[in-house]
């Protein structure tokens, strides 16, 4: 470090550089294993009497004023031990720092306390504040995406404020829930951590395999997200202030190819034309229409999304307080749609004396959205997007006049042949319809630890995660949906309802810890009891005969229905763990947990969750100091039980309903039994296999991990049908046993180091499953579009398999052919060779698999100088995707606008199209479209660029109060590379039996940003 003085005001401003001398840290560090990186290694200086500080640019330069000459500088870097330096009127200091071994022995969190990375033995994967912070979303999750090997995250809609779904190594159950349990600071949630401010958080890590998860025993079947937020340490004092504002559209890719109003209206005149009907006047000139009104694009826009984020640390004596404050405001891409988030997280420590410390954890967080009904399919949900992708593009949303029509018109009113379907003015009823949420929460814990003897801690904690959610939902008389149309002067199709939830959980534990090395042997004890309960309440009145659109609340109701709700369960559990490891190089580990719940049967209540596991850390070996190029080497193994309980509260009950029953011709009013109890209702156990391998090579320039899983979950959750001679129609039970297994990559390698770093985290997963046992008799499990067979994966898409059209008599003569076959329709194959096309189980075939067959994702980092990019991308291969709406907009009976596919479809024999749409004569349409066929599954294949940021790292050395200043632009969901012609190739409606179906959700934007990170 070379160091100038100037005397002024009997102060000392120091100007300095840590220049090159990387190169000796390098050299020390080569010894120790570890591996130094060359810039962007900001280094914090300050004085020791006054606390007064900064820190180095990125060349190593930095400018600091002290009060004297004799003042002491404290010179601190991550993985070096700590430097006291007194300047003592010299004019120049030469500073080498050496490495903290102990610091650079890097410690991670795992369940119920953290651990030497070096000694964990099971499969886990950490992501870091400063990895967050690359990405500028709201979304935690989303800043996870392609980050971590054996974890599919996907966004599924692109609805303001929506979660994301995370799945932990595959698809894990056919009903119980995939998701995995997400632990904040300790405490359980029930819930996901969509709502978290991700500025909040300090680490994420990943617990994926038995021995990292089986202490949250029952709930840690589908992996462990332990999350833990930020903190003040030792005697930091900073604020820093961060922000974005950007701007979302929806990218081409992710708009419907749909006819506009001169295609559509030549589609339909030859519709008419082929069916040898006249010609409505409304299409017999269909260029006088141009491009009409694009529906989609009508109720879409290009919206503001903004964020702010201010944090607070500061220590003082033996108080340690960090505060962070935010708020997000995302308005939709579709029209009358938003979401709103106020966040505020307070952690304070305060160590009362050297045997004691205590700490509280505040959080609330308010969030307020709206949305209208976007999502599904149009008969089922009435969801907007795809009612207007189906409306007939000749039609305006205004009148000539400026005036707003409620109901488009019927031309030909003749729909079911050849007519068009009268629907609601779209662009009206988007913002007509009233559907808002408010919702209040806070999460809150508080924590005791006391050292009672010399490596023993006994730690006491309780928590509350309570929240309060309050809907209203308005439609007026205007408002409609496909065949219903609006109708401003029938007051009684006016509706409302309102809603309110409330619900809480606590949690008390007490933990005792015991740690202790003899020599070469250390060990640690964990002994514990936990107990945790939830209730929830909820309440929705509805009403109707409103007198005007204009009065909305209830009151004004001349009918009014209500119900409410209360939901209930607990969880008591005994935890233990034993951690040993000898000379740092041998390492066995054996945990438990004992968990009864309230959630299933009087004589399944109790389970227990045993894991073993074991390392060997083979680097620490004497024989492998002959092979300097490996840095280290870590092999590791594990088998253990977890649960998975994520089901009904009353699942193991019969439910009692109001029923009418007929006595001398009279209904009378009684209560009956739903169902049958099952007091043998228990858990779905997986027993898993863990193998795994960390190598690192060339001081950790590179580093590459792998790990083999094997797990089969036996009694699986389900309710099965039962014949109705009993009385009732099914019956919820443990039914079968599956498999799953697979293997994981993640490479992390430093391809440049010096001025210029180019630094790649690459990861690879593979996870396959097979049904090994179904229930009575192995009957196979169906879903909408599945099936689920013994020796076969979970959820295969299963139906008709087609094969083009009948392009001419000959053809169809051929056949085979149905009861609605002709010249021109869809062939479909006959998988029986009966003759015969039947719409059942004899001519149905597998059709694909909705799960990947591999998931991956890179993130690539660069740096120069001042300037840093990251790329990050993820993607999958080889899963299917059914496209519902394609049933609709591949329509061929007129009723709907379609899609331009369309225009190639057969219309005669020596015009017969590509194959894929048949003929629109009448009364052959139909299996076209209501028979499950191949036509609607597509390859899912993709690779989405995800975030591309680039920023610049602007010079502070000169200004005294900023210590960094960091600007950037960011593109979210940059290119999307797929064959799925849908609007995102990462929809899936549910979990289990019902994943890989798209039923129109809400897009995805594309999100060009601009955002600054101010460090004081």
């Amino acid at each position: 470090m070379y160091v100038k003085r100037t005397m002024a005001d009997k102060k000392v401003s120091i100007s300095a550089g840590i220049w090159d001398l990387y190169d000796l840290m390098y050299e020390i560090s080569s010894q120790a294993k570890v591996s130094v990186r060359r810039v962007n290694d900001i280094i914090s200086l300050k004085t020791l009497e006054t606390s007064n500080g900064t820190v180095t640019d990125i060349d190593g330069n930095f400018k600091l004023e002290v009060n004297s000459e004799d003042a002491i500088l404290v010179v601190s870097f991550v993985g070096y031990q700590s430097l006291e330096i007194s300047v003592n009127g010299r004019s120049s200091i030469e500073v080498l720092m050496t490495p903290d071994l102990e610091s650079l022995d890097e410690v991670v969190i795992v369940a119920y306390g953290e651990q030497s990375k070096q000694k964990v033995t099971g499969s886990i994967q950490k992501v870091d504040a400063e990895e967050l912070q690359e990405i500028p979303v709201a979304q935690v999750t989303q800043k996870l995406q392609g980050k971590l090997a054996g974890v599919q995250i996907l966004q599924n809609t692109g609805t303001p404020g929506s979660g994301m779904s995370v799945r932990v190594r595959g698809q894990a159950s056919i009903s119980a829930g995939s998701d995995p349990l997400y632990v904040v600071d300790g405490f359980p949630i029930t819930g996901n951590i969509s709502n978290m401010n991700p500025d909040e958080i300090e680490s994420i890590t990943i617990l994926k395999d038995a021995s990292a998860t089986s202490l949250y025993g029952s709930r840690a079947a589908n992996g462990v997200v332990l999350v833990t937020t930020k903190r003040a340490k030792g005697r930091e004092n900073q604020i820093s202030f961060s922000s974005y504002y950007g701007i979302q559209q929806i990218p081409e890719s992710g708009k419907p190819d749909m006819m506009n109003a001169t295609e559509f209206a030549q589609f339909k005149k030859e519709i008419f034309e082929e069916n040898n009907r006249d010609v409505p006047e409304a299409y017999q000139n269909p260029e006088q229409y141009g491009e009409g009104t694009n529906w989609f694009d009508l109720l879409t826009r290009n919206a503001p999304i903004q964020n702010y984020s201010l944090s607070i640390k500061g220590s003082r004596d033996k108080f340690n307080t960090s505060i962070v404050g935010g708020y997000f405001k995302q308005e939709g891409v579709l029209l009358n749609s938003e979401f709103e988030r106020i966040s505020l997280r307070a952690n304070m420590d305060y160590e009362v004396n050297d045997n004691i410390r205590v700490g509280l954890n505040l959080a609330p967080t308010f969030t307020n959205s709206k949305s209208p009904q976007t999502d599904g399919v149009w008969y089922e949900t009435g969801g907007i997007l795809q009612g207007a992708l189906l409306t007939n593009p000749i039609y305006d949303y205004k009148n000539e006049d400026g005036t707003i029509p409620y109901g488009l018109p019927n031309w030909d009113n003749e729909f079911f042949v050849n007519g068009v379907v009268p629907m609601p003015n779209w662009w009206h009823q988007v913002q007509a319809v009233k559907n808002t949420s408010k919702n209040m929460g806070v999460l809150s814990n508080i924590f005791l630890e006391a050292d009672l003897l010399p490596g023993l801690t006994y730690k006491l904690m309780a928590g509350v995660d309570v929240g309060n959610s309050v809907s209203d939902y308005f439609s007026p008389s205007t408002a409609g949906g496909v065949f219903n149309p609006g109708n401003p002067d029938d007051p009684n199709r006016i509706s409302g309802s309102h809603s309110n939830s409330f619900g809480y959980s606590w949690m008390l534990e007490n933990t005792l810890k015991y740690g202790r090395s003899i020599g070469k042997h250390d060990f640690d004890v964990l002994a514990g009891y936990t107990a945790q309960a939830a209730r929830g309440e909820s309440g929705v009145l509805s009403g109707s005969g409103f007198p005007d659109n204009r009065i909305q609340t209830l009151n004004a109701a001349t009918t009014i229905t209500g119900s409410t709700d209360i939901q209930e369960w607990s969880l008591a559990s005994v935890v233990g763990r034993i951690n040993y490891s000898f000379d740092n190089k041998y390492v066995l580990s054996a945990a438990i947990r004992a968990d009864g719940s309230s959630k299933f049967g009087a004589q399944n209540r109790w389970g227990s969750f045993p894991s073993i596991s074991a390392g060997w850390v083979v680097s620490e070996e004497s024989f492998m100091q002959s092979i300097p190029l490996v840095s280290f080497l870590k092999l590791r193994g594990s088998v253990g039980v977890t649960g998975n309980n994520n089901v009904g509260n009353y699942t193991q009950y019969a439910s009692v309903v109001s029923t009418n029953n007929p006595f001398n011709n009279v209904l009378y009013g009684g209560k009956s039994l739903a169902g049958l109890n099952n007091e043998e209702l228990g858990w779905e156990r997986t027993t898993q296999t863990d193998i795994g391998l960390e190598v690192g090579v060339l001081n950790d320039r590179i580093a590459l991990s792998y790990d083999y899983y094997n797990k089969l979950t036996t009694d699986l959750l389900y309710t099965v049908e039962i014949p109705i001679s009993s009385g009732f129609y099914n019956f919820a039970t443990n039914i079968g046993d599956f498999q799953f297994w697979g293997h994981e990559f993640a490479l992390n390698t430093k391809n440049f180091v010096g001025p210029f770093t180019w630094n790649t985290n690459f990861n690879i997963s593979f996870n396959r499953n097979e049904a090994l046992k179904l229930g009575t008799d192995d009957a196979p499990v169906r879903g909408e579009f599945t099936i689920t067979e013994v020796g076969k994966p979970l959820g295969q898409l299963y139906g008709l398999q087609t094969d083009g059209v009948f392009e001419d008599q000959a053809a169809y003569d051929a056949g085979p052919t149905h009861s609605n076959s002709g010249v021109g329709t869809i062939r479909f194959v006959d998988q029986d060779d009966d003759g015969v096309v039947n719409n059942d189980e004899r001519d149905y075939t597998y059709l694909g698999n909705t799960s990947p067959k591999f998931i991956y994702g890179f993130t690539n980092s660069f740096a120069y100088k001042n300037f840093d990019l990251t790329i990050v991308a993820q993607g999958g291969y080889g899963n299917k995707i059914v496209n519902v709406v394609e049933r609709f907009t591949g329509n061929l009976d007129g009723a709907f606008n379609v899609n331009r596919g369309v225009l190639n479809r057969w219309k005669s024999e020596s015009d017969p199209g590509d194959g894929r749409y048949g003929t629109t004569r009448a009364g052959t349409t139909g299996p076209e479209r209501d028979w499950f066929n191949d036509k609607w599954i597509y390859d899912a294949s993709y690779l989405t660029i995800k975030n591309i940021t680039l920023g610049y790292n602007l010079p502070t050395q000169n200004m005294k109060a900023i210590q960094a200043l960091r600007v950037y632009a960011s593109i979210q969901q940059a290119l999307v590379f797929t064959q799925y012609p849908g609007a995102n190739p990462e929809v899936s409606a549910a979990g289990g039996l019902f994943s890989g179906a798209d039923r129109t959700t809400y897009p995805v934007p594309r999100t060009y940003s601009l955002g600054f990170n101010l460090t004081l």
